[in-house]
């Protein structure tokens, strides 16, 4: 897997220094899923690298996703409650102020679908840390906001790390 340098970097770190992997895993994971920085900070490409580097080197898979799903679940939370105590304010906010039309799509999906857009909207790069967002906005009951911001927490650390973690050892047999 080819990585751009800045993911390269992180993901040569953590295979020198494995005893850092979960905290890591865990702020790469918060910051993908948390509001304004995800737009700034594609994590989402690191967490595919180190799948890829939990595949070769033999580090543990089930910390480093247990850190990635809670990361990420805690993330949407905090999404959650800037949306939510901030309302409206937050499409003046930079970055969001540059991007206009996120906002209203991520509301428009929102509004469409409820509780499957916190869930669905995880896996979709630019939405992962709007839709919480805008479901604070629409002061969304927190339990089944809650409900399906952990229950996607943790289908998409598998579903970011597991590729890698696991396909390697299975091209590694296919191609023996």
């Amino acid at each position: 897997m080819v990585l751009p340098d800045f993911a390269q970097n992180i993901v040569d770190f953590i295979m020198v220094h494995q005893e850092w992997a979960v905290p890591l895993v865990f702020l790469l994971a918060f910051a993908e899923s948390l509001a304004f920085i995800s737009l700034l900070f594609p994590a989402t490409v690191i967490l595919w690298g180190v799948g890829a580097m939990i595949g070769i080197s033999g580090i543990t898979f089930w910390p480093i996703w247990l850190a990635a799903a809670l990361g990420a679940g805690l993330g949407d939370t905090v999404s959650y409650w800037l949306g939510y105590h901030y309302h409206n304010q937050i499409a003046r906010m930079w970055p969001l102020s540059r991007t206009p039309d996120l906002l209203p799509r991520a509301h428009r999906l929102f509004e469409r679908w409820g509780i499957f857009a916190v869930f669905f909207g995880r896996f979709i790069g630019p939405l992962r840390a709007v839709v919480p967002l805008v479901a604070g906005t629409a002061t969304m009951p927190l339990i089944p906001f809650q409900m399906a911001n952990w229950l996607s927490a943790t289908a998409w650390g598998a579903v970011t790390l597991a590729p890698g973690a696991f396909g390697a050892d299975l091209v590694g047999e296919w191609l023996k």
